[in-house]
């Protein structure tokens, strides 16, 4: 059996899927987690061969939780499950030690094959986002949030999200001069010398939707 762990915000996507991998009799669901924390401390406990982990979720998000994961256990595998078909969200994950990324979107066939690549100590990627990566390693156009570290990656992405610094630094259980200087690095780094240029690049590279620009823009905008 491949004992898997479903950590997902929304108790419909965990009940689903927990439902869709019960018809697969190799595949048991010894726990479910709807944050980052949780899933740390179940992962810790329980110790599954397949962690299946939601990128977006509240209090500690997908990256920060498996980034703890991985330095706390660095053989853990870990499924990024998300709803980011850009190549920015998938070469982060993997960075920060995920050994899979899987589309939301994906199939029920394309999940059950990955849990069981990874436990068999593969890797796996969605179809989409291997494409996409391919095409962007081909294109002579080049985008500096590839250069981003998974910790700064995440900081940039809350950033521009409009979080405060005191929020991010709460999310992210560290300290409010950490984030003022990750805030620092991050613009010198990108060649950016405000906040509007911040979420410009952001939007640019699809790191963030365009609903979510929108506010901090129209509020910075405002200043």
């Amino acid at each position: 059996m491949i004992n898997v762990i479903l950590a997902d915000d929304h108790a419909v996507v965990r009940t689903g899927l927990k439902r869709l991998l019960d018809d697969y009799g190799d595949i048991n669901v010894v726990a479910e987690a709807e944050n980052g924390d949780d899933a740390y401390k179940l992962s810790l406990e329980f110790h599954p061969d397949v962690l299946i982990l939601d990128m977006d979720m509240p209090h500690s998000s997908g990256l920060a939780t498996l980034a703890r994961l991985i330095a706390r256990e660095p053989s853990a595998r870990i499924l990024m499950f998300s709803s980011h078909p850009e190549v920015t969200f998938a070469v982060q994950a993997i960075s920060a030690g995920a050994k899979g990324y899987i589309l939301k979107s994906s199939s029920a066939e394309d999940m059950v094959f990955a849990i069981r690549q990874l436990r068999r100590g593969k890797s796996y990627l969605s179809p989409e986002v291997a494409q996409e990566i391919a095409i962007h390693k081909l294109s002579a156009h080049q985008n500096p949030i590839q250069s981003l570290t998974p910790r700064e990656f995440e900081i940039f992405r809350m950033l521009a999200e409009g979080e405060e610094v005191e929020s991010i630094a709460e999310r992210l259980k560290i300290g409010h001069k950490t984030v003022a200087n990750y805030q620092t690095s991050l613009k010198q780094k990108l060649k950016i010398s405000t906040p509007v240029q911040l979420v410009r690049l952001a939007l640019k590279h699809r790191v963030i939707s365009l609903e979510l620009a929108l506010l901090p823009m129209i509020v910075l905008n405002m200043e």
